[in-house]
């Protein structure tokens, strides 16, 4: 696999497996103790009206990283 620095991430576009704009990546949650990677937070979009994913308390979706399938120009979601 090669390397992708988070850096690279800030601000990038967020589309659904189905090619659904979902929004753009705000931050990404790790666990501290494992320091595994867990959620994606996701500004959506405003045309975005799902309720497949759970949101913080600023309305961000929570998106499990396991659910990425991959990074190119998009953030590709698997749903």
């Amino acid at each position: 696999m090669s390397e992708l620095l988070a850096e690279n991430l800030s601000g990038k576009s967020v589309m659904g497996s189905d090619g659904a704009e979902l929004g753009m990546l705000y931050n990404i949650t790790m666990d501290m103790d494992t320091g595994r990677l867990e959620n994606l937070l996701i500004e959506p979009v405003d045309s975005y009206r799902g309720d497949e994913f759970p949101t913080d308390d600023s309305g961000r979706m929570r998106i499990p990283v396991h659910r990425v399938k991959a990074v190119k120009d998009h953030m590709i979601i698997d749903r």
